[in-house]
């Protein structure tokens, strides 16, 4: 593939963005609904592209569009390859110019958010096992590691499900990775329909915070415009530009953490290569994402002690993560394929159905319980993740918290330190079907039926009654 079709690709992305926009600023509905610009340039690419357009065209007698809608193959690939690039930059960049905390600080912060996240993912594992040994294997005949298509698919997402393509190959059932696919796409699409839904009827019943502050926007902020009068910098100038731009500064920074995250986890994957890979498998479907966050820490550290004249700033970082998080929403979006949810419809129902119950319940009756403030804020993100991978937890929480005020943000970055080795393509995920096969399911159900007990009795006995308002005052829970 040329540089050229590279480029133009993502001058493309960059021209999809544009006349979201400018749908952004018109359409009315968007803007009561949150809509981010993003969406609705991804909703466009969706749209123009082989699934929808392309199927349209198929149907009307023509097969000028069938195989790429408006685009061309190449630029579809380009794009494809894009969501997993794009999640490494924003997850370097989440601790960069943040002074990190001590320990017990982190552990204030994000305490609440490993319990609930941990609740989430393990609640998955947990009725995603006993769907398979109850429904999937004696009604559909379908294998026991079924069962781990929930979170794999959710909280996974595309790059976790097709990571695993191999494995589920090994094991004798290849179409694992296409049901995989399929949920994948349904909890990217859900978590962003739901997670806004959700938004709303959070600030129509005065359950948000910041939203909460802006009841009666104005015709600007309706638009996603920032009047004149309330304009601030997008950044500051910490260096001369005539020496280094300071945009290219801070991207250099970003793209070091990514490096190391790198290195880090080429170094593990050579370890199992060397010692364990003959038996088991781990690392080698360990996205890179997780391991680029602890590279960002790693640069962070280094800025503690050797930068001395505060050349950082965070709100260049924050920008460079916002780029790279628009151009990752319609580049996912674009390339969604809608036509694996039609393949084994009855058991991929019922596993999109449970996973899909258990977050949203699990938001609305746990979140509230577990969370000691601001849980709204902080329980959106966590949904949003267990749905449609982390990238969409971001977007809701940038939703409901757009500004970044209240603590949820700082929390989920901790959370994820925390959990994202394990979970949602993590060391659990990547294992747990090699672990149901060769160590039985009662092993795999049993060990997560624990993590789901004791992260469901941190959070509702020890953080929940702690609950507090945004200005410490005590509030109900829901």
């Amino acid at each position: 593939m040329s540089a050229d079709v590279i480029g133009f690709a993502l001058l493309l992305l960059g021209g999809v963005m544009l006349l979201a926009k400018i749908i952004r600023v018109k359409w009315r509905l968007a803007q009561k609904l949150f809509v981010p610009s993003s969406i609705i340039g991804g909703g466009l690419a969706l749209l123009c592209g082989p699934d929808v357009l392309g199927q349209l065209a198929s149907a009307l007698g023509t097969d000028r569009f069938a195989e790429a809608g408006l685009f061309t193959p190449e630029i579809l690939e380009v794009w494809s390859t894009l969501p997993g690039l794009l999640i490494s930059v924003v997850f370097a960049g989440l601790f960069l110019g943040h002074r990190l905390p001590g320990l017990r600080e982190a552990g204030r912060v994000a305490g609440p958010q490993i319990a609930f996240g941990m609740a989430l993912s393990s609640g998955q594992y947990v009725l995603g096992i006993l769907l398979a040994l109850i429904v999937l294997g004696p009604v559909f005949g379908l294998p026991p590691f079924t069962g781990a298509l929930i979170e794999i698919g959710f909280e996974g997402g595309h790059g976790t499900a097709a990571g695993l393509g191999d494995t589920f190959a090994e094991f004798g059932f290849p179409e694992g990775q296409d049901l995989a696919l399929g949920l994948a796409t349904i909890g990217l699409l859900s978590g962003i329909i739901i997670g806004i839904g959700l938004i709303n009827w959070g600030v129509r019943t005065g359950r948000t915070v910041e939203l909460q502050q802006h009841a009666s926007p104005s015709v600007s902020e309706q638009a996603g415009l920032v009047e004149k009068q309330r304009r601030r910098s997008a950044g500051t100038l910490t260096v001369q530009p005539a020496s280094i731009e300071p945009l290219t500064l801070h991207f250099g920074l970003l793209a070091l953490s990514v490096i190391v995250g790198w290195l880090l986890l080429s170094l593990l994957q050579w370890i199992e290569a060397v010692f364990w890979a003959e038996n088991v498998e781990l690392f080698a479907y360990v996205p890179l994402f997780p391991l680029a966050m602890i590279g960002g820490i790693l640069v962070q550290l280094a800025i503690q002690v050797f930068d001395r004249h505060d050349v950082v700033d965070r709100q260049l970082v924050e920008r460079l993560q916002g780029f790279s998080l628009d151009m990752l929403i319609i580049a996912a979006l674009g390339t969604l394929s809608l036509q694996v949810i039609a393949e084994n419809m009855g058991a991929f129902a019922l596993l999109a159905a449970v996973g899909l119950l258990w977050s949203v319940l699990a938001f609305v009756f746990l979140a509230p319980r577990m969370m000691p403030d601001y849980w709204f804020e902080r329980g959106i993100a966590d949904m949003g993740q267990s749905l449609g991978v982390t990238a969409t937890g971001l977007i809701l929480l940038r939703i409901a918290d757009p500004e970044l005020r209240t603590p949820a943000y700082p929390a989920f970055g901790y959370k994820q330190l925390a959990l994202e080795p394990f979970f949602g393509g993590g060391l659990i995920t990547a294992a747990a079907i090699p672990l149901i096969v060769n160590f039985g399911t009662g092993w795999m159900l049993g060990g997560m039926l624990v993590l789901l007990i004791a992260s469901l009795s941190v959070g509702l006995f020890h953080f929940g009654r702690q609950r507090r308002g945004p200005a410490g005052s005590h509030v109900p829970a829901g």
